[in-house]
């Protein structure tokens, strides 16, 4: 199996929930200094339910697929939930096996999720 496998392919060309929130309520930023990826998380969480999540940033095709699978399913969970989300479930969604050094890539939006959750506007 390719690690660059269809579906990553087309969340890296085509991402969904690109961009930023104006009205955000909660927002993170991280990086990964080994190969430079970056990425911001927006939030817009109201009574304790993620309404809207974007993120932006750039890198490598895994980072930015993992943050756009991650941000498609945020919407309607409870904070909660989000908080319970574990790296298992980030590498379910990629569907593909990493290497050890693309698991920091690909486990970037969780990490940045985590951190925004935290961090309330």
């Amino acid at each position: 199996m390719s690690l660059y496998q269809d579906c990553i392919l087309d969340h890296y060309r085509n991402p969904r929930n690109h961009g930023t929130l104006l009205r955000a309520t909660h927002r993170a930023s991280t990086n990964n200094p080994v190969c430079g990826d970056k990425l911001q998380m927006d939030l817009i969480v109201k009574n304790d339910i993620i309404e809207d999540a974007r993120f932006s940033g750039a890198g490598c095709a895994i980072s930015q697929a993992s943050a756009s699978l991650l941000t498609e399913t945020l919407k309607k969970k409870t904070s909660a939930d989000a908080r319970a989300i574990k790296p298992a479930d980030i590498l379910k969604l990629l569907g593909v096996p990493l290497s050890p050094n693309r698991l920091k890539c690909g486990l970037l939006s969780l990490e940045t999720l985590k951190k925004a959750l935290n961090n309330k506007m």
